[in-house]
């Protein structure tokens, strides 16, 4: 769980980091009050938030396990323990899909 918000946390200060990169670059005070209006830090942070909730649109869609796949949770199986699995395209009951026939 640690993995993904510091991912988060790292894609929300990307904008501050080019930002500072910038401020080295050109020799200007990086922590001088002066370089950091508030305003521009504004702008900062809605870049930030625009970068996390793009990244969060991106983890939900290419992530996770496919629409039609069926969670097996974790069981004890002849004594040993099984983790929970994903498996694509078993179907549940009452689920058949249109057009099936059996």
């Amino acid at each position: 769980m640690i993995r993904p918000v510091l991912t988060e946390v790292g894609i929300f200060l990307i904008p501050f980091a080019v930002y500072a990169l910038f401020l080295i670059a050109t020799r200007s005070g990086v922590l001088s009050q002066a370089s950091w209006p508030a305003h521009l830090v504004a702008k900062l942070v809605f870049g930030s938030l625009l970068l996390v909730i793009v990244s969060f649109i991106l983890l939900a869609h290419f992530t996770g396990a496919p629409p039609d796949s069926t969670y097996i949770p974790a069981h004890i199986e002849d004594g040993k323990f099984v983790p929970g699995t994903e498996r694509p395209g078993i179907e549940r009951p009452g689920t058949e899909k249109p057009g099936a026939s059996k």
